[in-house]
């Protein structure tokens, strides 16, 4: 996940550290769906939640992609 490819994510500040975790944290939730060609918009949806997640201080790329993924309903445990 880079910048070029998040235009909502221009506005933000996000070192790069912070934009590596939360592209990790992103891969993550995709295969937590078992990245089976979700729609676009699904796959937009999990961004947007990684970044609105990530703009309060989460750094941690499990919690960021189950956090992103509670967006659909969907309680990943531990």
């Amino acid at each position: 996940m880079g910048v070029d490819t998040l235009p909502f994510l221009q506005n933000g500040t996000f070192d790069s550290d912070a934009t590596q975790v939360m592209g990790e944290a992103y891969d993550k939730a995709r295969k937590m769906l078992h990245d089976k060609g979700q729609p676009d918009v699904v796959q937009e949806i999990i961004a947007r939640r990684i970044v609105e997640v990530a703009m309060t201080g989460e750094r941690d790329p499990d919690q960021l992609a189950k956090r992103a993924l509670q967006a659909f309903g969907i309680g990943i445990e531990s």
